[in-house]
């Protein structure tokens, strides 16, 4: 299935149409926002409600009245939006979009040090997967913020 392989669909659009209209009139539709995080193009910003870093757009994200939350960023951005918002639909357009940061953290690598360790306290970076999100309580964004 092509959708695993490359993470998103890959479907030929007619080029008369109009994107821009298509996408506002599917969110008024779906009652949908899209979060965008800094690092995307131009046009993806430019359909975004909501433009920002993952900090920025998890408050945005736990903030809306949106059924459907489409995440312009990566996984664990995703994640997070979907912890805050449990009965809410939360789409990751690009099932293969990562974060070097977070994947660099295998969770069952932290479990066993955690196990031998079981009196320390984790502190970790926003950036992290909902494994560490949901398993402990501090995290802090880029600037030192808890």
């Amino acid at each position: 299935m092509k959708i695993l392989e490359k993470g998103f669909t890959d479907i030929e659009i007619d080029p008369s149409l109009d994107l821009f209209a298509e996408i506002e009139q599917l969110k008024k539709e779906k009652n949908a926002i899209i979060l965008a995080h800094y690092y995307q193009e131009p046009d993806i910003q430019d359909v975004a409600d909501y433009i920002g870093d993952s900090l920025g757009l998890a408050q945005q994200a736990e903030q809306t009245n949106a059924d459907l939350i489409v995440f312009a960023g990566v996984h664990f951005m995703a994640e997070t939006a979907k912890i805050l918002n449990p009965s809410k639909k939360v789409l990751l357009p690009d099932l293969n979009a990562g974060c070097s940061l977070a994947d660099s953290a295998p969770a069952e690598l932290f479990r066993a040090f955690k196990a031998k360790h079981p009196d320390h306290l984790v502190v970790s970076y926003i950036n992290c997967t909902d494994y560490y999100q949901r398993e402990y309580l501090i995290y802090v964004e880029q600037g030192g913020r808890a």
